[in-house]
């Protein structure tokens, strides 16, 4: 089975591919638009799980190797938060992100004061491609349950 797309997100995504110079291909495609659609910092073996019985010539080899493009060309963010997984986020302007520790969801934060463009910040003659924000506590949801 082929994975199909509405026609107006397929669009954004293959625009979003093209604007990062990548050549779009159904994996990438696929991948990308996963991203863009699942806001939840998925892992390699979630995003191959859930695009595996969709794509049957797909491997997780192909998902990681993708998510290296994307992320080399800045179409996504490889996120360290959590020790024990490496996360992908399709939303690459600044913005933090908080992991809950008991949960283990991996949330957006965004505020006026952490907004930081990578392009205004010079430090001392260095070239600051990356800025991250990670904070790591207990979630509102998780917070909520206790009581």
């Amino acid at each position: 089975m082929i994975t199909t797309f509405n026609s107006k997100m397929s669009k954004d995504v293959v625009n979003t591919l093209v604007e990062h110079n990548i050549r779009p291909s159904v994996q990438r495609i696929s991948i990308m638009n996963y991203l863009m659609e699942h806001r939840t910092h998925p892992t390699v073996d979630e995003i191959y799980t859930a695009l595996a019985p969709s794509i049957p010539t797909l491997s997780k080899t192909t998902v990681y190797n993708t998510l290296k493009l994307l992320t080399e060309h800045g179409a996504v963010l490889t996120l360290t938060i959590d020790e024990k997984n490496t996360c992908y986020d399709a939303y690459t302007e600044p913005h933090a992100h908080f992991l809950c520790k008991r949960c283990g969801k991996v949330y957006d934060m965004m505020h006026d004061s952490m907004i930081l463009d990578r392009h205004d910040a010079t430090i001392e003659g260095y070239e600051v491609q990356e800025i991250h924000y990670y904070y790591k506590g207990i979630c509102k949801e998780c917070k909520e349950s206790d009581r």
